[in-house]
């Protein structure tokens, strides 16, 4: 129901790791956005190939970006083979966290091997804030439908792991 930019890819080398993460800490402070490093022995990421969860345990290296108060943390946390699968929520920030977020993912690209971007709005692949403001416009109506219920459902909802969920049901 959200506006979310899910990403994956495979880094090129090392020293595409060490890039992505400068030029990821440049835009953030440029943005005076706040940051946290990622350096982690032993984690589990969960993740879907395939249609299919499966998990990753193991160390990890990255970076988590705040974008906004109100988005989700945008995380490139990469495995012991530099490889990439997560996504951000972006609908309850102003508009231009999203595009921004989008413009930082095109200026990593070049790093990987492979980056694969599916983002709900289509702005992504059109550049098109028209059809970003479309989208957002309609999740928006499609939460206060529900939210027109209050016995029913309930939200937005920040979870601890600071993730989103727009709407929650009472049952």
């Amino acid at each position: 129901m959200g506006i979310t930019i899910h990403f994956e890819g495979q880094l090129k080398d090392e020293a595409s790791l060490d890039a992505v993460l400068a030029l990821t800490r440049s835009f953030c402070e440029e943005r005076s956005w706040p940051y946290e490093s990622i350096n982690e022995s032993c984690v589990t990421l969960k993740r879907v190939r395939d249609k299919k969860d499966w998990d990753y345990i193991g160390p990890s290296k990255g970076i988590v970006v705040q974008p906004h108060d109100n988005s989700e943390p945008f995380r490139l946390e990469f495995d012991k083979d530099n490889y990439l699968q997560e996504y951000t929520k972006t609908q309850f920030a102003p508009i231009e966290v999203h595009t921004e977020l989008v413009s930082l993912l095109r200026q990593l690209a070049p790093h990987f091997v492979s980056l694969d971007v599916v983002d709900e709005s289509e702005f992504y692949n059109t550049n098109d804030h028209s059809i970003l403001e479309g989208h957002l416009n309609r999740c928006f109506e499609l939460i206060d439908e529900y939210l027109a219920q209050p016995d029913k459902y309930y939200g937005p909802i920040r979870l601890p792991s600071k993730r989103i969920v727009d709407v929650m049901s009472r049952d």
